[in-house]
């Protein structure tokens, strides 16, 4: 396995991908579910509602892992983030915006009810933030 380097994860992650979160549960083993997310260069955003379960599993325990892979068929690549997680309800709408436009086709009117649903609901969804502790690839 050879690491990426430093602008090839930058690039990488810059890319439109779905992530896996992955979060600790009180039964033991982790739970991961798909999401979007966005990388700013030093730390990965992603968006959820204030009573979704992933909110309360790290509100016990914010430490988290984030797997970023190419689909099937691609060259396989991955970058793997750990790190703690920070909540905060600033920006999450705004968040959810432009991740929508990044993966959506913003033409769909459902993807745009879903997206003024959001806009109507703002104050209940929070923004979170990885501060990755450490950052794994393969290239």
């Amino acid at each position: 396995m050879t690491a990426m380097d430093k602008k090839t994860r930058e690039n990488f992650l810059g890319d439109t991908k779905i992530a896996v979160l992955s979060t600790n549960t009180e039964e033991g083993p982790p739970f991961s579910v798909p999401i979007w997310f966005e990388w700013d260069g030093s730390r990965a955003c992603f968006f959820t509602s204030a009573n979704s379960p992933k909110m309360e599993r790290m509100a016990t325990d914010s430490q988290v892992s984030l797997l970023v892979a190419n689909p099937s068929g691609a060259p396989e690549q991955w970058v793997l983030i750990e790190g703690r997680v920070e909540i905060t309800e600033r920006n999450a709408f705004d968040l959810a915006e432009r991740l929508a436009h990044r993966y959506w086709d913003m033409e769909d009117p459902a993807h745009i009810k879903m997206v003024e649903e959001w806009r109507a609901s703002a104050t209940s969804l929070r923004l979170l933030e990885i501060l990755p502790t450490r950052i794994r690839s393969s290239n």
